[in-house]
């Protein structure tokens, strides 16, 4: 049988043998007593690397994300965020649902928001029939759109929107790691602004779970108690904390040949007419792509008989996410299939 290659998302990655390895021998203890070393460790490390006074390691990035939302908010306050961001599409209605908030979505070209359109949709303090404006939330890079990287120095123009009225400001870093790669930031430079952050463990980095969580002590320890609250105080987590140093220690840098073979597979799309795709918008690992004449039903069955699998995106797009388990030779492989198929 030839082999699956799996390009709908950087989570379907598996444990290399030095990660699971390294899980194997992973010293652990009780993290809910804050007794495991390895977690502990892990947690000091990303508090380092995102600037920050203090980490928390939690099951998911949704987790992370409405953790952040939950102890920054009270109920009936209103998060102001881009018009197609992760916290408004795939997070299962959590904010509604988990802390009693609503979401006011923004346009923005290409995922980045505008600060004079977010400062306009800021509701007036003295409005108490209104929904309070409490966080402004930024997602780096943006999924929806193409895993755009948000520029640094429009992160700072929103973060002084925020600071003029008082609002907290949060990043979905789900794949921030990406961001910094591909823009030569650093991870703590990008977060300076931020009150709280969340990234993935479990995307481009390759670990099976996880994602980590950051901001002042203070957050962190209302963290902390609210992860309990939603089940997400684990025991002797150190294995996945064990798998997240690795991948952190050896899968960060690399992150540059996904973008790369994402390049790849785009610029053999941009040449087929059968396809419509913006070149300059393949920043990251994410490429989407619209099809001019097949439906994407189409397209997905006709590259799953191939060995390929991709996925649709929103509005009747296609979407190829790279990852470290595809290798060179599988981008080669699918872009002759894309060839072979589409021309």
């Amino acid at each position: 049988m030839n082999k699956i290659i799996d390009l709908r998302s950087d989570t379907v990655t598996k444990p290399c043998e030095g990660m699971r390895k390294a899980m194997y021998d992973a010293e652990v203890g009780d993290d809910v007593y804050k007794e495991d070393v390895t977690i502990n460790r892990l947690e000091k490390m990303m508090a380092e690397l995102l600037g920050k006074e203090e980490a928390l390691f939690v099951p998911t990035g949704v987790m992370g994300n409405q953790i952040c939302l939950n102890v920054l908010t009270s109920p009936s306050d209103e998060v102001i965020c881009h018009k197609e961001a992760h916290i408004f599409h795939f997070e299962s209605g959590s904010p509604a649902a988990l802390s009693g908030i609503q979401m006011l979505r923004v346009e923005g070209e290409n995922g980045i928001m505008n600060p004079e359109e977010i400062e306009y949709f800021v509701r007036p303090e003295s409005a108490y029939y209104m929904p309070r404006t409490r966080v402004i939330a930024v997602e780096n890079t943006h999924n929806m759109c193409g895993g755009i990287v948000q520029p640094i120095e429009r992160i700072k123009e929103i973060g002084k929107v925020a600071e003029k009225h008082n609002l907290y400001y949060h990043m979905d870093g789900a794949r921030l790691w990406n961001a910094s790669v591909a823009a030569g930031i650093s991870m703590a430079d990008y977060c300076e602004p931020f009150d709280t952050v969340s990234v993935c463990l479990s995307k481009g980095l390759g670990t099976p779970i996880g994602s980590v969580i950051a901001g002042s002590k203070g957050v962190m320890q209302e963290a902390f108690r609210v992860r309990k609250g939603w089940g997400g105080g684990m025991r002797q987590v150190g294995i996945l904390g064990a798998a997240a140093i690795y991948a952190i220690e050896n899968n960060f840098e690399r992150m540059k040949d996904d973008h790369r073979n994402a390049k790849t597979i785009a610029e053999t799309i941009n040449k087929l007419d059968a396809f419509e795709i913006d070149l300059n918008l393949v920043q990251t690992n994410i490429l989407i792509f619209k099809p001019t004449a097949l439906k994407p039903e189409e397209v997905l069955a006709k590259c799953k008989e191939r060995g390929l699998i991709i996925s649709t995106g929103q509005p009747r797009t296609l979407r190829i996410v790279t990852h470290k388990d595809a290798s060179e030779e599988d981008i080669k492989t699918a872009c002759e299939i894309f060839e072979s198929e589409f021309a």
